[in-house]
């Protein structure tokens, strides 16, 4: 019991901690007590200014009428009741008189005769009807007004928080104005994917002269879907295609229709195609449209849910368009398998467009975009970096330049040199180093082991990527790494391909078995990834002799693709994978000994082997390295 009031007490004191104000967290509270208090410091401050302001003397009428006998008054100026006397020296002080007598009256009824009021020089002030209602009613004036601020702030605090209320159902898509050329992006600045480009291409042309069209009975696609990996530029493919026609472009995000209440998601798709119908010719752009996308009726959520209402609306509001609306919808997405057959059929997201990772072409052309305004020094190859990047997405190769520039930066240098894009290049790929991560020396011997292991099967095999470079030093989570490259960019790859690379992946758990007799938790990853890739081989890609060319459907919950028995023999059939190249990998290594020998000593020494160095060792112990062809 004593438990849960003291967790009770933490969590009061924990919210009481998060409020500004001890009033609650409504800001209505927060600018009611601020404005009060700050009514009160203004009083405090007027009270105490009120209190140190020096006063005249205030003097009975009898020393008035005593010191006019004596001569020592000079002049008497009366306001109202109010007297004020100025004596020879100078100095004053005032007095009252009787509100119902004059001044002269007054002072003879304490002995003081008209001879010696003559003497004193008296002036009579008047005060003015102004002056009078001022000093009456200027402190109710004044409070009057404070109470009327306050309220008209008050006031104005609830009418801001009723129309953000109404406007809760107003689309938040960003606008970019083709006037501005600061965010202006045009084919030029998208290196690569010359098919996408040649596709929207149409899109431009049209939304440039749509009369060209609309005369032969021509439509233009009403919506256009870029589908591709994730980095490969959808994005900028889609303002480069607004930028390059010159009319405003909305961007929106998939997830920024939806919202914990019904209806809101549906209410700001129909108001950004009404901003994008008035500022026709535009383009509308969704990005992430599977968030908002996603077949209907898969049994997540009923039928009226926020995301199926917003769904509706975007398919109804695609429909309303008229052919010569001059309004295109374009949205992106790496999942296009999860999106609702309704949305890509003809009339909605009718044209598809695919952008493929960048060849090595493309990739040279990237890098030489992202190399604009940075200073290179004269080794700088940028084919070289291309050639060692297979796979990157333009955001990846983006990250690679910039990772380069940060490490010239770094070491105070004003050039960025080849070197700094090779490393950066290991840099985006597995991560920082780690040179704090030191290693015992037999742990620093055996991680040499094993990725002489994976370099040497890899060199030997025919069908295994060539090695570009072999290192003991830690980066990211891995102790040690071998960087595999092949000399030209695949789109599709072999059985025998897939088994020298499981054979490869392999070498180093066979090189630990070899030398220590044991093996460690260090190809775990390893052993993760070629069982991943021979459950692939015979479920998915039909490589197995046993199966034959049958593709599996993935098992899920509440759905069996296939039988217990089938399952049964997927698995027998990946292990058989896995124990066959296990052995060719041992064979590999116990008939080129002395090779893994030598190229573990050397790892030891130097810690990084480049490939030039690699191929030497391959050479001085009878091994043919890997070539191009035009090399060879």
């Amino acid at each position: 019991m004593a438990k849960q009031q003291r967790k009770q007490s933490q969590k009061k004191q924990a919210l009481r901690a998060k409020r500004p104000w001890p009033f609650g967290g409504s800001s209505f509270f927060n600018n009611l007590a601020t404005t009060v208090l700050v009514f009160l410091l203004l009083m405090s401050a007027y009270s105490l200014a009120a209190s140190f302001t020096a006063t005249p003397a205030t003097i009975p009428l009898s020393q008035v009428a005593s010191d006019v006998s004596a001569g020592k008054v000079t002049a008497i100026t009366v306001n109202g009741d109010s007297l004020t006397l100025t004596y020879a020296d100078g100095s004053t002080k005032d007095s009252h008189k009787d509100p119902s007598a004059g001044l002269p009256e007054t002072l003879a009824t304490y002995g003081i005769t008209p001879a010696e009021l003559a003497k004193v020089a008296i002036t009579v002030e008047g005060q003015s009807s102004f002056e009078f209602w001022l000093i009456n009613l200027g402190p109710i004036i004044v409070s009057l007004l404070f109470i009327g601020a306050l309220f008209w702030f008050l006031t104005r605090q609830v009418r801001g928080a009723g129309v953000q209320a109404f406007s809760f159902g107003q689309s938040k898509a960003r606008v970019i104005d083709p006037a501005d050329q600061s965010q202006r992006v045009t084919f030029k600045d998208v290196a690569g994917a010359k098919e996408a480009k040649e596709e929207l291409l149409e899109i431009v042309d049209f939304l440039k002269n749509p009369k060209k069209f609309l005369d032969i009975g021509a439509r233009i696609p009403k919506g256009i879907i870029l589908m591709g990996a994730p980095g490969t530029g959808k994005t900028l493919l889609a303002r480069a295609v607004a930028g390059e026609a010159g009319v405003p472009f909305f961007s929106i995000s998939g997830s920024e229709f939806v919202e914990m209440f019904v209806g809101v998601g549906a209410s700001r798709v129909r108001d950004l195609f009404q901003m994008a119908k008035k500022a026709a010719p535009a383009i509308i752009f969704v990005d992430e449209i599977d968030a908002v996308g996603r077949v209907r009726g898969a049994g997540m959520g009923g039928g009226n849910d926020e995301r199926e209402q917003t769904l509706n609306q975007i398919l109804v509001e695609m429909d309303g368009f008229e052919p010569t609306e001059k309004v295109i919808v374009m949205a992106a997405t790496n999942r296009p398998d999860v999106l609702d057959p309704a949305l890509l059929r003809p009339g909605r997201f009718d044209r598809r467009v695919t952008i493929d990772l960048p060849d090595r072409a493309d990739r040279e052309a990237i890098l030489q975009v992202h190399a604009k305004e940075k200073p290179f020094g004269p080794d700088v190859n940028l084919g070289v970096v291309a050639e060692r990047t297979p796979g990157f997405s333009g955001a990846e190769l983006y990250s690679l330049m910039n990772e380069g520039a940060i490490l010239a930066a770094r070491e105070n240098r004003k050039e960025i040199t080849q070197y700094d894009l090779i490393r950066s290049i290991e840099k985006v790929m597995l991560g920082p180093e780690r040179k704090s991560h030191l290693l015992s020396k037999k742990e620093k011997e055996l991680t040499a082991y094993h990725e002489a292991g994976h370099a040497l099967v890899s060199s030997v095999l025919p069908h295994a990527d060539p090695v570009h470079k072999i290192s003991i030093i830690s980066r990211g989570r891995a102790a040690g790494y071998t960087l595999k490259l092949p000399f030209e960019d695949k789109k599709m790859q072999s059985r025998k391909e897939f088994l020298d690379d499981i054979a490869a992946t392999l070498g180093g758990y066979v090189a630990e078995e070899l030398i220590m007799g044991d093996v460690t938790t260090g190809p775990s990853n390893d052993l993760q990834v070629i069982t991943a890739l021979a459950r692939d081989m015979v479920a998915r890609y039909g490589m197995s002799d046993k199966l034959g060319p049958i593709a599996f459907g993935e098992r899920e919950l509440g759905k069996e693709p296939f039988s217990e028995k089938v399952a049964a023999e997927i698995d027998a059939e990946v292990s058989h994978i896995v124990a066959e190249q296990k052995k060719r990998a041992k064979e590999v290594l116990e008939s080129h000994r002395a090779a893994l020998d030598a190229i573990a000593k050397a790892l030891v020494e130097k810690e990084t082997i480049e490939r030039e160095e690699f191929e030497k060792l391959l050479v001085a112990n009878g091994i043919t390295p890997k070539q191009k062809e035009e090399e060879a």
